[in-house]
């Protein structure tokens, strides 16, 4: 069954609808049971003493259907004889406070928020505790907000999908290609946003959007009516891996669904998505801390294609109805108020389903101290104007801006410029003194700005010439001055790129070169520049910048994603050395034919040679990049060495399977027939600055398993930052669970523990640990 009954010693996972079109509306914070109000105050549910399943059950008692009702929608109704007023569940925190969705918005005193890099961005530092800190701060500033009747206290903020098409418009929200990596940020994120004050949250959080959700508009596919085929296979090892961990591990409020349908069923509707995976033992851990939240079924997909999970949906605006309560309990929407109370009447839904998704609902609620009264009584009640855009915060803002930055290229080396030597700077270029192009998208207002122009200003005198009027670059009238501003100048900073009119949601990108004619003018700018020409590229996917790579001309290249509100500041510290580059690429650079062998609509992760097909990510695509995986240079150099790390680990069985009846061809241990529970090998690496600068480094362990298993060339398996000092060495110590991270997938979807030699791979040192099967009993199931 979808829903256990409201006495269920366990909430199920609560589901939460992302409306698909834009609201109007105000926040209206419900600071129920107020102690003033002699009618409420002294309900059960108004008492924080009481265990939240009692008060939740109080509270859905007392209502009646028809308030029942109306609240199963996104912009929930008051219910003024319960003291409760209205309620907007949505609001958006991708990288700060947002007024994307109805439940924020800015003015009076809170003109703005702190504007953090876009995650991808913030992925490229590879720093799971600067992705925790950035969660904290940005939910202090959510609840000052919400203190101040400005903003909700649900957030559908992180986005985990996995960046697998390099023409994804929204690949910028990500973390990058990599499960691992996204599955990390997503538990680190929600648990700055979420805090860790047991069954309190400080705000809710939401992983989204589950599963296999990467295309949004390409080649006359629009992602309401996709229907991604995916293998078991891929969603296993691929697609499922950052939600299983932002559940699991990061312990979020909520996962939404997405838009697209998966193997022909839309995902908002699929009982064996949103009951046998989200819902299976694997995730049941988080079942008392969650919601999921979904897309509305009938504007997501025409009713021929929506398929319930006893047969295929009828035109009946009440058969859907009854599909989408098995699977969701809160519709951003008025399907639910409208067609709610006459389904019940027809026998097609039942009220009790109706309290199950209410009991999901309001046990978010109490969790967030909603029916506790003034917020100014509460733990998080002191938080207010005084708390948003602190100069800490737009602190953190700028360091999490240099640590995302990526060197790719520096030629002699030419960077970091000097502001002696370099005393004129020619900066040049669309993205050279832009301001909210900085911010990317799920953004709200920044505290400020410091454009790269008004950065490097700081440092030496500048000459500015746009060269372009705008990322479209559609014509070379500006060139010129572009190229006289080169000749006088000392060094040239070239800040290209794209923007939210090439790559956004809706919009998915053609290519991958750059556009127009931008190019053009980079060449021509540093065929003239008489001194060093960097290239800064603003973007939040990848570009094909093989001229500039292979153009001795071009000193430097550097990435900066969409840098936040400091960005000008980060990449002018960056420039001239005051910040030491440390960041490195979550995502692959292909090459611009990579695009002609991989249209948008094909799911498969791995390649398959007979059709050309390459595959992708660096996982499974062995061919030509521009730059890979986990690249990223410094201004100084790191070496490696192994300190300690096993050779041989043994797998113990779980006493009722023998080695024989766990095994496939190829001997792999199926990983719910392991002792999984404290399974894990340590690998101790000293990492030694050899260089002049001080600098930090991001330690990345890939392993490649036993050959024959279809499974990745290499997996990334841990990574960690260190800082070390010019002269100086830190002792990294890795700890690698066997069963996560050195398990593979078969084509059956099922994860097994292949034994043999595994490499481990750090940089260029390679280390082999061989798993063996312990001895077991035998088998007694």
């Amino acid at each position: 069954m979808a829903y256990t009954t409201p006495n269920s010693l366990s909430f199920l996972l609560f589901l939460v609808l992302l409306c698909v079109s834009q609201h109007t509306g105000e926040a209206r914070p419900p600071f129920a049971c107020d102690p003033r109000n002699g009618q409420t105050r002294n309900l059960p549910f108004c008492r924080a003493s009481l265990p939240i399943p009692d008060r939740v059950r109080d509270f859905i008692g007392r209502l009646t259907l028809q308030e029942k009702i109306r609240l199963l929608v996104n912009n929930a109704a008051p219910v003024p004889r319960l003291g409760i007023k209205g309620y907007e569940w949505w609001s958006e925190a991708l990288h700060g406070v947002s007024n994307v969705g109805p439940g924020a918005k800015f003015g009076g005193s809170f003109p703005g928020a702190t504007s953090f890099p876009q995650v991808i961005t913030t992925a490229a530092s590879f720093n799971a505790s600067l992705w925790e800190e950035i969660g904290r701060v940005v939910s202090d500033e959510a609840r000052a907000m919400y203190n101040g009747g400005m903003a909700g206290l649900t957030y559908w903020s992180p986005n985990v999908n996995i960046f697998r098409d390099p023409r994804w418009g929204r690949g910028q929200e990500t973390p990058g290609e990599d499960p691992v990596v996204a599955g990390k940020y997503a538990a680190s994120y929600v648990r700055g946003l979420q805090g860790n004050d047991g069954n309190r949250l400080k705000v809710a959080a939401c992983c989204k959007h589950y599963t296999a959700y990467d295309l949004d508009n390409w080649n006359g596919v629009d992602r309401f009516h996709f229907n991604a085929r995916v293998s078991k296979q891929d969603l296993e090892d691929t697609f499922d891996v950052p939600f299983r961990t932002c559940v699991v591990e990061g312990k979020v409020a909520s996962v939404m669904c997405s838009y697209n349908q998966v193997n022909g069923i839309p995902t908002c509707a699929d009982p064996n998505l949103l009951r046998n995976t989200i819902r299976d033992i694997s995730f049941r851990i988080a079942t008392l801390l969650g919601f999921f939240t979904i897309t509305n079924t009938t504007r997501q997909h025409p009713k021929k294609q929506l398929r319930t999970p006893l047969k295929q949906a009828s035109s009946s605006p009440h058969h859907k109805l009854y599909t989408r309560i098995m699977c969701l309990d809160l519709d951003c929407g008025p399907f639910l108020a409208l067609h709610t109370e006459e389904a019940i009447r027809k026998g097609k839904l039942s009220v009790a389903e109706v309290n199950a998704a209410l009991v999901n609902t309001v046990t978010v609620q109490v969790r967030l101290g909603m029916f506790d009264g003034e917020p100014s009584a509460q733990p998080f009640g002191h938080l207010g104007p005084r708390d948003v855009c602190t100069p800490a915060h737009q602190q953190l803002a700028l360091e999490a801006a240099r640590q995302g930055i990526v060197l790719l290229k520096n030629r002699g080396p030419s960077l970091p410029l000097s502001k002696f030597r370099h005393r004129t700077v020619a900066v040049i270029g669309p993205n050279s003194d832009v301001t909210v192009t900085m911010i990317g998208n799920y953004a709200g207002v920044a505290c400020g700005y410091t454009t790269p122009l008004q950065g490097i200003g700081r440092y030496v005198r500048t000459i500015h010439k746009p060269g372009c009027t705008n990322v479209a670059c559609n014509g070379d009238q500006l060139f010129g001055a572009a190229v006289d501003a080169a000749r006088q100048a000392d060094a040239t900073v070239l800040v290209m790129g794209l923007d939210q009119s090439i790559e956004a949601e809706f919009r998915d990108r053609v290519g991958l070169l750059m556009p127009g004619h931008q190019q053009e003018l980079v060449s021509r700018v540093a065929m003239a520049s008489r001194g060093p020409t960097v290239l800064v590229i603003m973007s939040g996917g990848p570009i094909d910048v093989s001229f500039a790579k292979n153009d001795p001309r071009i000193a430097a290249i550097l990435w900066v994603g969409y840098p936040g509100q400091a960005g000008g500041t980060a990449i002018a510290d960056v420039l001239f050395g005051t910040s030491n580059p440390g960041g490195k690429l979550p995502m692959t650079w292909y090459p611009q034919d990579y695009l002609a062998k991989v249209p948008m609509t094909t799911m498969g992760m791995r390649s398959d040679p007979s059709r050309g097909y390459p595959g992708r990510t660096y996982r499974f695509y062995k061919g030509p990049v521009v730059y890979p995986f986990g690249h990223g240079m410094s201004y100084t150099n790191f070496v490696y060495t192994i300190v300690k790390a096993p050779t041989i680990v043994a797998v113990p069985l779980d006493g009722r399977h023998t080695f024989r009846n766990s095994t496939i061809s190829g001997k792999a241990i199926r990983v719910t027939h392991a002792k999984c529970n404290g399974l894990s090998l340590g690998v101790h690496v000293n990492v030694r600055n050899t260089g002049s600068k001080d600098g930090s480094h991001t330690v990345l362990v890939f392993s490649a398993p036993p050959a024959g298993h279809c499974a990745p060339h290499k997996q990334l398996v841990a990574f960690d930052k260190v800082n070390v000092a010019a002269g100086s060495q830190q002792r990294v110590r890795i700890n690698i669970h066997v069963c996560k991270y050195l398990s593979v997938v078969d084509k059956s979807g099922i994860r097994r523990i292949p034994m043999g030699e595994h490499s481990l791979h750090i940089d260029d040192l390679r280390h082999s640990v061989s798993l063996q099967a312990a001895a077991t009993g035998e088998i007694k199931s």
